[in-house]
């Protein structure tokens, strides 16, 4: 409706109406957490956690709001429409920006449960919207370095008790458990640094999946693989508030999750270790060559 303007003042109007939108939501949002956090009791967390999150999903309908207002870009996707909005999902998604989160949220809303994401410790001091994660029940996990993890093991187990605990809320209420199994945003620099035997992705981590899984065992309906290809190049946050992302590519697919994956010991068992190692790594092959071929299919 507004793409007549030009990018900047589009980019300024979607900033304000996030802001806003933002604002108002986290609002409601922190005041009912305040009393899920003064009645720590499970029957309120029952009664609560539900409107929490309506009303994140009302955040992210309103965000695709501003974003059908401000932009022009061209939303090309597959395999959602199929998916049951029903039970548990664990998801996991190729990385490559800030943007991705957005896309997802826009794209999945009320397809599935709401997407809580594993976080980085930090990202609570964003402002208002890391107190917003902190009521939705998001887990903030510490990164240790390969060397404080040698020098001190029991920093493993900080992540797993985050872990057990985010999930153990998880159980209470339909969730879709968000994992960038690359762990970080994909970079050429970064690519090349770790010689990724991929063109298009890092090398996958299967410790924060392996973490999820251990700590919901069965209750996850299946693993949605989603991939996200930018045919133009990945956009910045401001780039694509800006309305200038002509493109975006997702594909979504169900898989199933063997039933030996929720009950093994990641960090004890070296067989159970390479089982998980090889699955994933079979996922991420299929997910490069797919974002290949759809490279080469642009228009």
């Amino acid at each position: 409706m507004l793409g007549f303007l030009p990018p900047v003042v589009r980019g300024i109007i979607a900033l304000l109406l996030l802001v806003i939108n933002t604002l108002f939501w986290c609002a409601l949002l922190l005041a009912l957490a305040l009393v899920k956090l003064v009645l720590p009791f499970a029957v309120v967390r029952k009664a609560i956690d539900p409107v929490l999150n309506a009303i994140a999903t009302a955040w992210i309908a309103c965000n695709s709001g501003w974003m059908r207002l401000t932009q022009r870009t061209e939303w090309d996707v597959e395999g959602v429409a199929k998916l049951p909005y029903r039970g548990w999902y664990l998801v996991n998604c190729n990385h490559q920006s800030w943007v991705d989160i957005f896309v997802l949220q826009h794209v999945m809303n009320r397809q599935i449960p709401l997407l809580k994401f594993f976080l980085k410790q930090e990202l609570i001091y964003v402002p208002v919207i890391g107190l917003a994660w902190w009521a939705l029940d998001f887990p903030f996990m510490k990164r240790h370095s390969r060397a404080a993890l040698r020098k001190n093991p029991e920093l493993r187990q900080q992540d797993r008790e985050t872990t057990r605990k985010a999930c153990a809320k998880f159980a209470l209420v339909p969730t879709s458990v968000m994992n960038f199994a690359e762990g970080t945003r994909f970079t050429r620099a970064k690519h090349q640094a770790q010689s990724s035997p991929y063109r298009h992705l890092l090398k996958p981590k299967a410790g924060a999946l392996a973490l999820a899984l251990n700590a919901m065992g069965e209750q996850f309906h299946s693993l949605i693989d989603v991939t996200i290809v930018y045919p133009a190049g990945v956009p910045t946050f401001w780039h694509f508030l800006c309305g200038t992302t002509p493109r975006i590519i997702l594909r979504a697919r169900q898989l199933p999750i063997p039933a030996e994956f929720c009950v093994g010991d990641y960090e004890g068992d070296a067989e159970f270790r390479g089982m998980l190692h090889r699955w994933l790594a079979d996922i991420w092959t299929a997910k490069d060559e797919q974002i290949d071929a759809l490279l080469k299919a642009r228009p």
